[in-house]
């Protein structure tokens, strides 16, 4: 009998955890995800149809996890991030509401994992292309965690799981992205949060 599927949608930081879920989910789901980022929740939007709503069969859970490139900030323009906060909570509505409306995955929205300003920054700084800010991380969490409510999703913190771990002993050393170690420790808690749901 063929495994229920489970797809998980998010950025590098997701590419960086999936093998640690297939692994952990190996026994009762098969684990899929796009081979590519899945960037700002803009082009999540774009590639939904691709990724879930044209899938057949569709997957008994959809994991998704978005927030980190929209936070972006133009290194030489103003402090606005690339996909403003107003915009961010509108796309989650539609991303919500239709993954509901057109689907009938379970659906679980993970929070956008923390940036170490400083390191994060510091090469962006010299190629002058993009800055992050752990300010941003924390306002745009909110704003989806609230969406969240209002749709009735459940939401897996992964940035409080970070936190209690400590940033700097899970991530690379690039502020962003995270050791082998810290991968495991995510898709653990992907695991774990999409088990319940199957």
């Amino acid at each position: 009998m063929a495994l229920p599927d489970v797809f998980l949608i998010g950025d590098s930081i997701r590419m960086g955890y999936q093998e640690a879920v297939r692994r952990e989910l190996q026994d009762v789901a098969t684990v899929l995800g796009p081979e590519v980022n899945g960037g700002h929740s803009v082009n999540v939007l774009m590639h939904l149809h691709l990724w879930v709503l044209n899938r057949k069969p569709q997957p008994a859970v959809v994991h998704l996890n978005t927030g980190l490139h929209d936070i972006k900030t133009i290194y030489y323009g103003s402090r606005t991030p690339l996909v403003p906060i107003a915009h961010y909570r509108e796309n989650l509505r539609t991303l919500l509401g239709t993954l509901q409306q057109r689907t009938s995955c379970k659906l679980v929205f993970a929070t956008t994992t923390p940036v170490i300003d400083d390191v994060a920054n510091r090469q962006h700084a010299q190629w002058q292309d993009f800055c992050r800010f752990n300010s941003d991380v924390v306002a745009y969490n909110e704003v989806a965690v609230a969406v969240c409510q209002e749709f009735g999703v459940p939401v897996n913190d992964l940035y409080a799981l970070v936190q209690q771990h400590g940033a700097a002993q899970l991530q690379s050393g690039d502020g962003v992205h995270f050791s082998p170690m810290g991968c495991e420790v995510l898709g653990k808690a992907v695991a774990l949060a999409v088990r319940s749901m199957l």
